[in-house]
């Protein structure tokens, strides 16, 4: 599977991309920066980014529920 679930600016050049890749026969979950190449409006894959191994998921949203509980307790996020 090949599917970029989101996507969102993370400054005037660059942004990030959320997707689901197969990479010899490993399906992953792909978080990498994306920028503009010069001259165009296109805009191509960086080395900057994290590939995981679905199987991983859990653990990652486990981790980032902890970073957001955190942020929040420390008033760096609004608490909802």
């Amino acid at each position: 599977m090949d599917k970029t679930v989101a996507v969102f600016k993370k400054n005037k050049f660059q942004e990030v991309r959320i997707g689901i890749r197969e990479f010899k026969g490993n399906d992953l979950v792909d978080i990498r920066t994306w920028t503009m190449t010069q001259g165009t409006d296109d805009m191509v894959p960086t080395a900057k980014g994290v590939s995981i191994n679905i199987a991983l998921l859990a653990e990652l949203k486990k981790a980032l529920d902890e970073v957001e509980k955190i942020l929040k307790e420390n008033k760096m996020l609004p608490v909802k």
